[in-house]
């Protein structure tokens, strides 16, 4: 199956081999630019249309991280014909950003499939916070993609307060890309388009208010979000309603999202490892190869804690948030075996009842 006219959204030859898999030769792939209930909003090489689910597509998917999320490719059915394609599937995600869903459920919320890169977004008024900040860059870098931080509204903060959050970062230990921006004097914007290249995606998040639609605004180049005035406090107020991948003028997309202050980590042990590679790697000096880094003896990372070679609040982030990822893992996974036992039984019933 060659798609080569769906490069500028992304496609390549790892996608290829997985439509090998997932696509019959019916079949046809797009790319999901949004999703409104029972519809899919679709692009692919001639422009965008509209889709829904296959019956048996819905039928055999367990869980609500298995339907098509903004960023998925998937295998539609459409002639000239019909009003809708109907999708029969998607493809392998090549990278993810998801969280725990919000609440008592333990399930994944997919936010976003094949990202380039996740832009971190915090006001520098307010909003600014280390440990969001932290929480964020691990489960970028559990789903496989790169990480960028941008600061916004700078001109509601002195020179001062902008250099002393910079530093934070740094004393942090993390490494990833920092730019800075404000909505209101465009100094930073330039730096920012700067980075998005043709071909690439790129997904913002952040809390409510940080000026993410201003931003994808200032990007396209006309109003595709309605932003609000700002508040007394200086804050934005929410308006993105629901995530949608954008093609900027220069070929990169965008995917906007609705503020988020809470995500849950949920089974990134592999994105904790990556954004506290300072603590793994004194992990090896501590005297036990099983060492937790809470009270066992000859513990290295305690050491380096108590000679403030890493900062105690960064250290017990770390802790807290590898808890967190082992519990939530722990109970989806009980989860996720009730649900495909649930499902079994209620296919075999359904059989049963057509047999008789």
């Amino acid at each position: 199956m060659k798609q080569s006219n769906l490069d500028a959204l992304g496609w390549d030859s790892w996608f290829e081999e997985q439509a090998g898999y997932c696509c019959d030769s019916t079949a046809s792939v797009a790319r999901v630019a949004a999703v409104d209930r029972d519809q899919v909003l679709l692009l692919n090489e001639i422009g965008p249309f509209r889709a829904k689910l296959s019956g048996k597509y819905l039928y055999e998917s367990v869980s609500s991280a298995e339907l098509p999320g903004v960023g998925d490719w998937v295998c539609v059915v459409k002639s000239e014909a019909d009003q809708f394609g109907q999708v029969h599937g998607i493809l392998k995600r090549k990278t993810h950003l998801r969280r725990k869903a919000v609440g008592e459920t333990v399930k994944y919320q997919m936010i976003a499939a094949n990202v380039d890169f996740v832009i971190i977004v915090q006001s520098c008024h307010y909003d600014f916070n280390l440990k969001r900040l932290e929480r964020y860059l691990v489960m970028v870098r559990e789903g496989g993609a790169m990480p960028y931080i941008l600061l916004t509204k700078t001109d509601l903060v002195s020179s001062e307060e902008l250099a002393a959050q910079l530093a934070e970062i740094l004393a942090a230990g993390i490494t990833a890309p920092v730019f800075t921006l404000s909505n209101v004097t465009r100094e930073g914007i330039a730096d920012l388009k700067g980075v998005l290249a043709p071909g690439k995606t790129y997904c913002f998040v952040g809390s409510s208010g940080v000026g993410k639609s201003t931003i994808i605004n200032s990007l396209v180049g006309h109003d595709v979000h309605e932003t609000k005035a700002v508040s007394s406090t200086g804050e934005g107020r929410h308006t993105t309603v629901r995530r949608e991948l954008m093609i900027l003028e220069n070929g990169a997309m965008v995917i906007d999202n609705p503020g988020m202050r809470e995500f849950a980590v949920l089974g990134a042990e592999g994105g904790i490892d990556e954004s506290y590679s300072d603590i793994v790697g004194l992990a090896s000096q501590c005297r036990f190869s099983d060492c937790l880094h809470t009270n066992e003896p000859g513990c290295a990372v305690r050491k380096a804690v108590a000679a403030g070679e890493i900062d105690a609040s960064h250290y017990e982030n770390f802790l807290k948030l590898r808890k967190e990822s082992e519990f939530n893992q722990m109970s989806y996974v009980e989860k996720r075996k009730k649900d495909k036992d649930f499902g079994k039984f209620i296919k075999s019933a359904k059989k049963d009842l057509e047999d008789d």
